[in-house]
């Protein structure tokens, strides 16, 4: 098969095409031939290095954590799937033509959902809904911000929080706050608007995507025992706010879930754009783009 591996740490271009072997299911595992794998910010930090503490790389790696494909051949013990089903869900080495993956971390793709736009679907529609369910753990008739809430998981947190019965509040960049208009939230707030944010008033919690400064500005607005759910980090400044619980969200596979929201996504109920479809051999170029920021997500076709 083709993969794209990575020899050593470094930028967009330590990413090639090569031949390599290939994977065969084990116990539990099914064998997909992989439509699509999609780049995610965990993949070109893995690529860089600036996660190797918490993510350290074997040489040759392959990278890619979600995925959409066809069964090819299922392992021992596996009867929830049979070769010829549709499938998309989380995985490992999912930059390749071919691509090993537990049968338990996989839903058959609904009806109406195109075979390679589900690939954009895993793993921002796990962790949005994670974020939101146990990372913040939002009850119906309270109030949580959700910051970077136009990128995919901040669009699954609003579903989810909305779902919950929460009242949603966007927390976006200025210059997003009419597309933030549209992704179902209650209201929208400039996050890098000091006048906006000096009327925002007491949260019952929030819902951080994006970490840093934002973080630490919004502790001083959440209520005393309220929480911040978070997927990046706690804030720095935490201590300073002992009132405020971190709850730290590092998502893992829940395909029912998935399936139920992937089913959102059809209806038109939750939107997860995508800016590009492209090569696998153009994985480099993809994550050059997708670090930059500011456009959906980026396919890659194998």
């Amino acid at each position: 098969m083709k993969a794209v591996l990575l020899h050593k740490y470094g930028g967009p271009n330590e990413l090639t095409l090569e031949d390599w072997q290939d994977p065969t299911p084990g116990e539990g595992e099914v064998l997909i031939r992989v439509a699509a794998a999609s780049i995610n910010p965990i993949d070109y930090k893995m690529r860089s290095g600036v996660m190797h503490h918490m993510f350290p790389v074997e040489f040759p790696a392959i990278l890619g954590f979600d995925l959409s494909g066809i069964v090819r051949a299922v392992g021992p013990g596996v009867t929830s799937l049979a070769p010829g089903d549709r499938v998309f869900g989380r995985a490992m080495r999912a930059y390749a033509e071919l691509c090993v993956v537990k049968a338990e971390q996989l839903a058959k793709i609904p009806e109406g959902l195109d075979l390679v736009e589900a690939a954009a679907l895993p793993l921002v529609l796990d962790t949005g809904d994670q974020l939101i369910r146990l990372g913040t753990n939002i009850q119906a008739g309270q109030t949580v911000l959700i910051t970077g809430a136009i990128g995919g998981v901040g669009r699954s947190a609003v579903w989810t929080a909305k779902q919950a019965g929460a009242t949603v509040i966007a927390g976006v960049r200025t210059k997003q706050l009419e597309e933030a208009k549209t992704i179902g939230a209650d209201r929208v707030i400039a996050l890098d608007d000091k006048d906006a944010m000096a009327k925002l008033g007491l949260l019952d919690a929030v819902a951080d995507t994006v970490g840093g400064e934002t973080g630490n500005q919004l502790l001083a607005h959440i209520k005393p025992g309220g929480i911040l759910g978070t997927v990046v980090g706690p804030p720095t400044d935490a201590a300073l706010h002992p009132t405020v619980r971190i709850g730290m969200v590092g998502a893992k596979p829940d395909p029912v879930r998935l399936l139920e929201m992937a089913r959102a996504v059809v209806a038109g109920k939750l939107t997860i754009p995508i800016d590009r479809m492209i090569p696998l051999a153009d994985a480099g170029e993809g994550q050059a783009a997708a670090e930059k920021g500011g456009i959906g997500k980026v396919l890659l076709l194998a």
